[in-house]
């Protein structure tokens, strides 16, 4: 008997250029265009952190090159989802799900939104002095207030459709890409900067406190750096997976890399490093100095609507893993339910909102970026791990680099969540207890399938 087609299978359309866009599309976020200042706030020293940001792009691309091997072995939707689940067990599939669910979206999406703020009022700081008027004296209250709105806004956009929402989004990436491009390209062509900037130096002690102050700025760099496993997520739509997405982690990771050692270098081109330090809107002071401040103003808002290209594909992708995850029976039943006229997850997409808005009013930008980055620094570490499982079953793909790649890859990240931990203790105990909540909630859900 001939079998029926299976209508619900995803099929593989995406070749090797799209995958790769979606690598590079993921990376470039909140990241890049909020983290410097407060790196150099903390080290002190531009050379240092330039080989921090070398070092972190590394790291990425030793977790490409495991990841490139898990993929071909099992391309299917999900990353960390099935290959913990098929390669341990499904609880720890579950758990990875889980922080992907408290932090994973949510928390990139109250940085992001974050960011579009600081970037927005230093191009418009007029309007702090609006929020004055109108009762509200605190400018970072403003700040988080206006981010939470900016989150509102959004998810109000998402829950109108897929198609309304995937093109706004297109709109955004190609004027996040291209204005990266543009301000390296000016920058260094015309900007008025100083090379001696790089060389200055600064103090860090390489004690024990040097050291958690380095494991702490590395762990906010591969935030930046997030995204590097993009292209595992949508393994059973890739065609030809064995060969395109290692292909597409590795190339979509080593153009982010170069990007990303290009805008560190324009930033210390344009702004003595005392000036840089503390500074979230990085981008829009280095405009202001290499051009003026019409320039600074200019690029400001240019970054901030930038910025909304992470906040919308994270508002997009979230939803859809909490939607699958429902459909498998571990996740709250309501959040499968799509909405009849707009198809698309409505409930999921504003209970992630609302989780969003709580993490933007209970904390500092850097108290997220490592509350984030700790709680996303765990279940890569035993995705990489189990390339060493894998290895056992004599699959027919194997990365280039092995056992040295997983083995940096592993002593990196165990390094930065041990020096974090005692760098920032409650915000790392805070992201540890959101990984163990999880634990009573998988055996809930699975006694309820």
């Amino acid at each position: 008997m001939q079998q029926k087609p299976n209508t619900t299978a995803l099929q593989r359309k995406l070749g090797l250029f799209p995958v790769t866009n979606i690598v590079i599309a993921n990376m470039i976020g909140a990241g890049i265009f909020t983290t410097s200042g407060l790196l150099m706030r903390d080290l002190g020293n531009p050379l240092l952190m330039l080989g921090l940001w070398f070092v972190g792009g590394v790291i990425a691309l030793c977790g490409a090159l495991a990841y490139s091997e898990l993929g071909a072995a099992i391309p299917q939707a999900g990353g960390e989802y099935i290959f913990l689940s098929k390669l341990y067990h499904p609880l720890f599939g579950f758990l990875s799900g889980w922080v992907s669910f408290i932090v994973g979206f949510s928390a990139p999406i109250a940085a992001s939104s974050i960011g579009f703020s600081e970037y927005f009022f230093r191009a418009f700081p007029g309007l702090l002095l609006w929020g004055n008027s109108s009762g509200i004296s605190d400018p970072v209250l403003i700040k988080k207030l206006f981010s939470v709105l900016v989150i509102t806004i959004f998810t109000l956009i998402h829950v109108r459709g897929i198609e309304f929402g995937a093109k706004v989004q297109n709109v955004l990436t190609i004027l996040k890409v291209g204005l990266i491009i543009g301000l390296l390209g000016l920058g260094f062509s015309y900007g008025n900067g100083d090379f001696h900037h790089i060389t200055q130096s600064g103090g860090l002690t390489l004690d024990f406190g040097g050291w958690k102050t380095i494991g702490l700025s590395l762990m906010w760099i591969m935030f930046a750096y997030s995204g590097w496993n993009a292209s595992t997520y949508i393994g059973s739509e890739i065609k030809d997976p064995v060969k395109n997405l290692p292909r597409s982690l590795l190339f979509g990771t080593a153009v982010v890399l170069l990007l990303y050692l290009g805008l560190n270098i324009l930033y210390l081109y344009a702004v003595n490093p005392a000036d840089m330090k503390g500074v979230i809107s990085i981008g829009g002071l280095a405009a202001g100095h290499l051009f003026g401040n019409t320039a600074e103003q200019l690029f400001s808002v240019l970054i901030s609507f930038a910025l909304f290209s992470s906040l919308s594909a994270f508002i997009i992708l979230g939803p859809r893993v909490y939607y699958a995850m429902a459909r498998d029976g571990y996740f709250f039943k309501f959040a499968a339910q799509v909405h009849h006229k707009f198809k698309v997850p409505v409930k999921a997409v504003v209970l992630q909102g609302i989780i969003s808005g709580i993490l933007v009013l209970s904390g500092t930008f850097d108290q997220i970026l490592t509350y984030m980055g700790f709680s996303l620094g765990i279940f890569p570490l035993l995705a990489v791990l189990s390339v060493f499982k894998l290895r056992k079953s004599k699959k027919f793909y194997k990365m280039p680099g092995y056992p040295l790649a997983p083995i940096i890859y592993l002593l990196f990240g165990v390094s930065m969540l041990v020096l974090t931990c005692f760098e920032r203790p409650v915000e790392s105990s805070v992201a540890v207890g959101t990984v163990l909540i999880g634990l009573p909630a998988f055996w809930l859900f699975k006694n309820q399938r």
